[in-house]
């Protein structure tokens, strides 16, 4: 009986299209915003920090940036986990190439580098769609991490071939390197994911957005009306790749604290990411983020219950965790394609109608 619209009057277009028109979803929202950063940061513990809030809050922001390109453009890309590897090395050389400056200017140079190198990748996408683009960026995949394995200079011509962030500081606190406490890279990765998402939805519901939905929905009929592909998919890419090198320098500097080209961004971390924005839903800010929640912790669930509860060997409970996402990938392609996004929107709608049937 609360969730209602009952008094809640419109006077403007602009309110009519904000956000979240209910004052109800509103005040969720910012008192969602005041427990993360207020609250949260100082409870924190190191195993919540490492197993759950700091990947889940990486990886939103790289399926914010496939959602992007896939959900809103209709782009299909399996080359995410290269460019999660080209924001953890662009990230890594600016940081020891230019020890002076903040390490978080260096995380937004390097999200800008990663989306000169997507428009690269993402030419082909003026030629070819569909299947021929996915094995056009699974290449990217490959060729990225080959060279990153292959060219010393990419990693200071280590002998272990691996990258090591330096530690760095911002403001007193230590962000990088082994001594960062688990309130500093929450708070981090917080104010980076919560920039993106804002910046990702004024984007979407702009000129910018329409464009890419445009040539997502029919790209013949989009020319016909003036949108211009070369701009639309180039600027899709661009923008795509931009929050998925933010999320791999993230991952590398602030969670990982080292990394290897092929082990830490392999094809793996492709399908990874794309399985988030699948169960999450295509097209939806909302649906990045629980696609990203969904899937981080699954493994702390199952690892928790199979192993830690019932004894299961820890291989089995992997095999069982592998079975389980792919019978929800298939079950949301054939029953719900739009996702945990759609059924929230589903259930939201039944509450605005209860206790009534129509």
């Amino acid at each position: 009986m609360l969730y209602r619209e009952a008094g809640d009057f419109k006077t403007s277009y602009r309110d009519d299209s904000q956000t979240f028109p209910l004052k109800l979803d509103r005040w969720g929202y910012y008192a969602a915003l005041a427990v993360a950063f207020l609250v949260i940061p100082f409870v924190i513990t190191d195993y919540w920090a490492n197993s759950v809030l700091v990947p889940f809050l990486i990886y939103a922001i790289a399926a914010l940036g496939l959602n992007i390109l896939t959900g809103y453009a209709g782009q299909v890309s399996l080359g995410s986990g290269g460019f999660m590897a080209v924001g953890a090395y662009a990230s890594y050389k600016l940081a020891t190439a230019f020890p002076e400056i903040s390490i978080l200017i260096h995380v937004l140079l390097a999200g800008g580098i990663t989306a000169v190198v997507g428009v690269l990748f993402g030419l082909p996408s003026l030629r070819i769609k569909g299947f021929y683009l996915a094995v056009a960026t699974l290449a990217a995949q490959f060729f990225l991490v080959w060279l990153f394995n292959k060219v010393p200079w990419f990693y200071n011509y280590s002998a272990s071939g691996q990258i090591t962030v330096p530690e760095r500081s911002f403001l007193g606190w230590i962000i990088t390197g082994p001594q960062t406490s688990a309130s500093a890279k929450y708070l981090v990765c917080l104010g980076f994911a919560v920039l993106l998402a804002w910046v990702a939805r004024n984007l979407t519901r702009g000129t910018v957005g329409r464009t890419w939905m445009a040539i997502r929905d029919m790209d013949i009929a989009a020319e016909i009306i003036g949108v211009n592909p070369l701009t639309a998919k180039m600027t899709a890419f661009a923008v795509s790749s931009f929050f998925i090198g933010v999320a791999g320098a993230l991952l590398f500097s602030v969670y990982l604290g080292a990394a290897e080209a092929s082990e830490t961004f392999g094809i793996n971390k492709s399908f990874l990411v794309l399985f988030m924005v699948i169960i999450g839903g295509l097209g939806s800010i909302f649906g990045s983020f629980a696609g990203a929640a969904f899937l981080v912790l699954l493994p702390v669930f199952l690892k928790n219950v199979l192993v830690g509860s019932l004894g299961w060997p820890t291989d089995l409970a992997a095999h069982i965790e592998l079975m389980i996402v792919g019978a929800l990938i298939v079950f949301f392609l054939i029953v719900e394609p739009h996702g945990l996004a759609q059924l929230w929107r589903v259930t939201k709608e039944k509450l605005r109608l209860w206790p009534f049937p129509h």
